[in-house]
């Protein structure tokens, strides 16, 4: 391989690492007689299909220029740093010979705007173009759409990626303003709503003809910077809702904001990045789409943050005790899904096993149930431990939120004292 080539890996790669939105799970792309790669070292991440599979990606971008100064990213004009563009043949060759060589299964570019937003994203359109029909690649395309980019170019995109995103970053406008002046919501909301028409025009499509093209059939997904700005996690979380109601938005990533420009007094002063928000965002993200939670359960005006301690469905559980304990032989599903311990298969196998006789703590254990947080919000056979109701919310959150190492019988009493 070319020395300036592995010289551009390794600054585009390092330069890329920052967007977290790469996930491949959501598309199945089987190879074709004379072509390479399905979607079933430098620049090489890992994410994971729909079936579980651990998939290798070429995270990278096609060039780290851009004509955008944001105080929040690493590659914007005013900072010195080495910089390097790839042309579509290289970037091309080197995703071929990556997959010939069994590093990759898949490719994930972003790009800075270089030009303008259409010329920077004309570029990227050749490279999936060129893979899919000079080279007959298969794999996984994942390809950032670049805010304010045409409608043409977008739809064209989406024939030839499986997955297309757009990053809103700063989850306020106002805010995006102020630390991205020459950004604005509608150059993302607009390249957002093209992909979803294209995806939703694609559907009826193959409803009336059985091989038209798919249109970005893994959907779009987007990302949000956390703790760059002043905005709650209800903020961020009613706006993520929106996004889900979208019929062909898939994923919301949630980014820890990293002080890459320490130097901007636009933004706050970290030591590090707030990766438990952000990982707690991520659980209650994980609530809203699969445990049917909405947003003013898991965060309200009360609360507009959430526990750092606590996960959110246990922070949920422990305000709301009235609605506990729950009977395990006879909650419905809805009502399963909100006990902490019990995941999405763990209730459909409730549902399942109770049909054949009631169901004690020994079955629960061997269905996956935690155990150690569930017993304090249900009842069933053979459950000696007192429940939520007969402690207190603040005895079961002391319990629950007892650090590693710290021995104490569970029979113990425990004595509040108020300071």
């Amino acid at each position: 391989m070319d020395e300036s080539v592995i010289d551009k890996l390794k600054i585009l790669a390092e330069s890329a690492k920052y967007d977290v939105s790469c996930s491949s799970s959501g598309t199945t792309r089987s190879n074709q007689k004379g072509g390479i790669g399905n979607a079933a070292g430098w620049g090489i991440c890992h994410s994971f299909a729909e079936d579980g599979r651990c998939i290798s990606l070429l995270k990278i971008m096609l060039t780290n220029h851009c004509i955008y100064d944001c105080a929040y990213c690493i590659n914007r004009r005013s900072n010195d740093l080495k910089r390097a563009t790839f042309s579509v043949t290289e970037l091309v060759n080197l995703t071929i010979e990556f997959y010939r060589r069994n590093y990759i299964e898949g490719l994930f570019l972003s790009s800075g705007v270089v030009r303008n937003p259409d010329y920077t994203m004309e570029r990227l359109v050749r490279v999936a173009k060129d893979l899919r029909l000079v080279h007959r690649f298969n794999g996984y395309i994942h390809l950032k759409s670049i805010p304010g980019a045409s409608r043409e170019l977008v739809n064209e995109a989406g024939l030839y990626a499986d997955r297309l995103s757009v990053n809103i970053e700063i989850p306020n406008e106002k805010s995006l303003q102020l630390l991205a002046p020459e950004k604005d919501f509608q150059s993302v909301f607009k390249p957002m709503s093209y992909i979803q028409q294209g995806v939703l025009e694609s559907a009826e499509e193959r409803k009336k003809y059985r091989y038209a093209p798919r249109f970005a059939p893994a959907g779009q997904s987007t990302q949000m910077i956390v703790g760059a700005t002043a905005e709650t996690d209800k903020d961020i979380l009613q706006l993520s809702s929106a996004l889900y109601q979208r019929p062909s938005m898939k994923r919301v990533y949630y980014s820890g904001y990293i002080p890459v420009n320490t130097y901007d007094n636009r933004l706050p002063v970290l030591k590090q990045a707030p990766l438990v928000r952000e990982n707690r965002l991520y659980q209650a993200d994980w609530l809203l789409r699969f445990y049917q939670f909405k947003v003013d359960e898991i965060v309200n005006d009360a609360y507009p943050d959430l526990d750092l301690e606590v996960d959110p469905k246990l922070s949920w559980a422990l305000r709301n005790p009235q609605a506990f304990p729950v009977d395990i032989n006879r909650a419905d599903y809805e009502m399963l899904l909100r006990v902490p311990g019990i995941g999405v298969k763990s209730a459909k196998l409730i549902l399942v096993s109770r049909r054949y006789g009631r169901l004690g703590a020994s079955q629960l254990k061997k269905m996956g149930i935690v155990m150690k947080k569930a017993q304090y919000f249900i009842t069933c056979n053979e459950l000696p431990v007192r429940t939520i109701n007969e402690l207190s919310p603040l005895s079961v959150r002391s319990l629950l939120s007892r650090k590693p190492g710290r021995k104490t019988d569970d029979r113990q009493q425990v004595i509040q004292f108020e300071e």
